[in-house]
């Protein structure tokens, strides 16, 4: 499918040698400094996820959890869950006995240990070239010389002034006067670079022991949840087997639980089962794709949890049985309406893609859940903390309960697709909930539309709100919104759904194909 060059638009970066995709600029200079320099693709992948902990901190941070799948030029892939835990404290029966209902963002007790740290020094360690120090560089340039704010992050900063009042450190290091930096201003964060420099130089143990735990275990505490030094002294991450299917003679990999990555696959089976269609904008397609998604999702809400305490193996949710008899919900005609309604959460992130010269591939993601996370900042270190522990429910028995020492459902998922065992693409979709939805959409725009890495990301997405309606971006048409209505949906106009970087290896003409898309800041490239 050829661009239409009459219309709005950007062309994918095409490159001989490496490719870079993130959602900020900066990074992706960052990311391509390093590699110029003779880094690999996880040495650029580390150093442009720590930049993006300073010019997005809403989406990223320090005190966030990272997943990661790392391809090898024969095709190995290497999975890597980087996602925190509860505390060792945290007992469901504690928050019943106290009349919890939720798990509430804001809260103390929605923090779990950060895992990104931890995760960026061990694949460093297996993998990286270029010494760590380095890798922190521009990370620390910006947060103390200063960055230019970039327009989505002002707009969301903006959205979120509020809940960052509500914690004085936040308040004092992220606002100014009250306020949330404007398009163009440079803002400094002095605190954070110290933080960054001491991880730099001191490796992950910087954050997880001494002053710099001691400071994320007060700031909880303080505030009555229960996370201690000795939880964060032991975070450790997890090398995993990733979960696979085939689409139109390419393999899907994805992590497997406690994320989404098994929603995407459970989708995208139900999608090679049930076919997608001719038309890439047609109605039929859309009423398939998010009817499966619904589908897809409350199994999701239903089962994905820490994977040591489901109910149902991977295998057996996976298994063509289980597959049949989701596909059964569907009703070509009409939405169904007893399809248990999935939870929309929304939150959103960074992700970012990286093939070097070596054709060594990083799909890369890395956040701290909601906007600004649990909004809570841990005052003499600039760390604000996650709020994956939202992600827990509270339902005595449920697979995903709250528990001690036990790592939340998680949203965030990086992809890589493989063909006839060589790396084609590696990609991810941002957005929260979104994110499995994301990756089947995009998928299916490539391998069954024909369309390069930008065209698929900036097609035109709906994804449903907390009340079920669907909610269309302004690129889907009159005629599809007039047509899903006919068959029973509620249809909202004017959602933005996520963001995303795709590369492609086109391994017969020699090249890479890099896109990144427009609802963020970032851009794509390439040498």
């Amino acid at each position: 499918m050829s661009r239409n060059f009459a219309l709005p638009g950007r062309s994918p970066v095409y490159a001989g040698e490496y490719a870079v995709a993130t959602s900020h600029a900066l990074a992706t200079t960052t990311a391509l400094s390093i590699l110029k320099e003779g880094g690999n693709a996880i040495d650029a992948a580390i150093a442009a996820s720590a930049t993006l902990c300073v010019v997005e901190p809403h989406m990223t941070g320090l005190g966030g959890d990272c997943f990661a799948i790392i391809g090898e030029p024969n095709g190995k892939l290497h999975g890597l869950n980087g996602s925190g835990r509860s505390a060792a404290g945290a007992n469901l029966d504690w928050y019943l006995e106290n009349g919890f209902s939720r798990l509430e963002e804001t809260s103390a007790h929605s923090i779990t240990t950060p895992g990104s740290v931890k995760a960026w020094e061990v694949m460093h360690q297996k993998f990286g070239q270029t010494d760590f120090v380095r890798l922190f560089a521009d990370a620390i340039h910006y947060a103390e010389e200063g960055f230019p704010i970039a327009p989505r992050v002002a707009k969301d900063w903006a959205a979120n002034v509020e809940k960052l009042k509500k914690n004085d450190a936040a308040s004092t290091n992220l606002l100014r006067n009250g306020t949330s930096p404007q398009v163009g201003e440079t803002f400094h964060m002095s605190l954070l670079a110290k933080t960054l420099r001491e991880v730099a130089t001191n490796g992950a143990s910087a954050l997880y022991e001494g002053a710099i735990a001691k400071d994320i275990a007060s700031a909880v505490q303080a505030l009555g949840g229960f996370i201690t030094e000795e939880d964060l002294s032991n975070v450790s991450v997890d090398w995993v087997d990733l979960i696979t299917t085939d689409y139109q003679g390419h393999t899907l990999h994805e992590i497997p639980p406690n994320g989404q990555g098994l929603t995407a696959i459970m989708l995208v089976k139900m999608l090679a089962k049930l076919k997608a269609g001719e038309s890439v904008d047609s109605v039929e397609r859309a009423h398939l794709e998010m009817e499966l998604g619904r589908i897809a999702y409350a199994a999701r809400d239903a089962y994905i949890a820490d994977e040591d305490h489901m109910n149902y193996s991977v295998d057996a949710l996976l298994s063509d049985a289980h597959i049949e008899k989701l596909s059964k919900l569907y009703d070509p005609q009409r939405h169904n309406p007893e399809i248990a309604l999935p939870d929309p959460a929304g939150s959103d992130t960074i992700y970012l893609s990286i093939v070097d010269r070596d054709g060594v591939a990083v799909s890369f993601i890395n956040s701290v859940f909601s906007w600004f996370g649990s909004g809570i900042m841990a005052p003499n270190s600039g760390i604000i903390l996650q709020n994956r522990g939202s992600g827990f429910n509270l339902v005595r028995g449920h697979a995903n309960a709250i528990g001690p020492v036990k790592r939340p459902f998680h949203t965030i998922i990086p992809a890589m697709v493989t063909k006839n065992g060589k790396i084609s693409h590696s990609y991810g979709v941002m957005g929260g909930s979104y994110q499995a939805m994301g990756h089947a959409h995009v998928l299916s725009n490539m391998l069954d539309y024909g369309m390069d890495p930008q065209a698929a990301l900036d097609d035109p997405r709906i994804f449903w709100d907390d009340e079920g309606a669907l909610q269309l971006e302004a690129g889907i048409s009159e005629e599809v919104q007039a047509g899903l209505e006919a068959k029973g949906h509620t249809c909202m106009r004017g959602a933005v759904h996520g963001g995303g970087q795709i590369i492609q290896i086109d391994h017969e003409q020699g090249v890479l194909i890099a896109g990144s898309d427009p609802r963020k800041d970032g851009m794509a490239g390439g040498y």
